[in-house]
């Protein structure tokens, strides 16, 4: 037992020195030796993440309690109502092909269903219809997400502003390689690192309790990625483009939840006015400043004095990703922008599902079947009274 100890003590040693090589994380010729903190000056050490995981866990309280004594009460104050959700009647054989098979069967399926349980095949539709409206959540759940999150980058972002509008390389990004990797750790600058690293991992803490909307995969690979670009660049002492990242993307993320908040809400025009906004900010940081000036300086400024290492490659291939995602969400609110413009307001967010009624458009249709030019329907009371018509009656007044 003790050799099996000691034989997997030296193998995860051996695993931690193989990590830690220098040619991974730090250009060539340079070494740990000098990240040591030497002569009073402080640098960036990988274990000062390790933070990171009780902070989130704290922001996790925090946003509870926020969730719950202020945007609630913001809700309610802002006029957010939930829709009325009719009751649903309990029904074992449709609730376990619902949970095993899907909450939308197709027509075979539901009359099998229907036959089966002994309902029509409207009443086994409008089933389904309130059992899907039950999992999907209600306005104030939606407001309160929406309004936590604007408040943190908000303050996220204000607080980036503050701790980089007198550093030079907010306005000169080649600036970023001066001296590299030999570059002090700022106390303000370690803090809003650790700040963002943690909610970053508190989202995906929450991932299973949050609202899922159509891009919830893209949202997931947004959020890994991110945690990885905090770590690895706060590891490998890329802390001044890192914080560049950080910044252009707070400038934009708060204006997109205040317009969730108020898309909730009946103030359309503030709602229609921050989306454009919004959109003309989202697109100019990260469809024209992202890639050149972010991409461009890590892609050609890094190595201006060294040659390439594996950090390079690494920290790259990460931005790429990032700039994929921009574009599929550019994507996203170029369809909101053209339905804006067609019909004059804000359409609902694309990613989002709408709560349905008890009377879908398949339903109506059925209910009500699309008649050609001159045919009368063949059923029902306008069936009688077109027959009346026709016959020479007059319907009676």
């Amino acid at each position: 037992m003790a050799g099996d100890l000691g034989g997997a003590c030296r193998m995860w040693s051996s695993l931690n020195e193989w990590l830690w090589h220098e040619r991974f994380w730090l250009p060539p010729n340079h070494t740990w030796a000098e990240l040591e903190d030497p002569d009073g000056l402080v640098y960036a050490h990988p274990r000062d993440m390790l933070a990171a995981l009780p902070v989130a866990l704290a922001l996790v309280a925090v946003r509870l309690a926020f969730e719950r004594f202020v945007g609630l009460p913001l809700s309610r104050w802002l006029g957010v109502r939930d829709q009325a959700r009719k009751p649903l009647k309990p029904n074992p054989t449709l609730e376990k092909h619902f949970l095993t098979e899907g909450g939308k069967p197709k027509e075979p399926q539901l009359a099998l269903l229907a036959a089966r349980c002994g309902l029509t095949l409207r009443q086994t539709q409008r089933w389904f219809r309130r059992r899907r409206n039950q999992d999907r959540p209600c306005l104030t759940k939606k407001f309160c997400e929406a309004s936590w999150r604007f408040a943190f980058y908000l303050c996220s972002f204000l607080g980036g502003l503050w701790v980089l509008y007198h550093e030079s390389w907010l306005w000169t990004p080649a600036m970023c390689w001066d001296n590299y990797p030999n570059q002090p750790l700022k106390l303000a600058l370690y803090r809003w690192y650790l700040l963002e690293l943690s909610f970053y991992t508190s989202l995906l803490i929450t991932l299973p309790f949050d609202i899922k909307r159509k891009d919830f995969k893209e949202q997931v690979v947004h959020h890994f990625v991110t945690i990885t670009l905090i770590t690895f660049s706060y590891s490998a002492n890329l802390l001044r483009i890192g914080s560049l990242v950080l910044l252009l993307h707070d400038s934009s993320d708060y204006l997109l939840e205040a317009c969730k908040m108020f898309n909730y809400t009946h103030f359309r025009r503030v709602c229609d006015t921050l989306f454009v906004v919004f959109s003309l900010v989202f697109f100019y940081t990260r469809l024209v400043l992202f890639p050149t000036q972010i991409i461009y300086t890590t892609y050609y400024e890094s190595i201006a004095n060294s040659s390439p290492f594996f950090a390079y490659y690494f920290f790259n291939t990460l931005l790429a990703v990032l700039q994929l995602l921009h574009v599929f969400w550019s994507y996203l609110i170029l369809r909101m922008l053209y339905s804006f413009v067609k019909k004059g307001q804000m359409e609902k967010d694309v990613r989002s599902d709408v709560e349905e009624s008890d009377s879908s458009d398949g339903e109506a249709a059925q209910e009500h079947p699309q008649l050609k030019n001159g045919e009368a329907p063949t059923d029902g009371p306008r069936r009688r009274a077109a027959g009346r018509l026709v016959n020479g009656h007059t319907p009676a007044t």
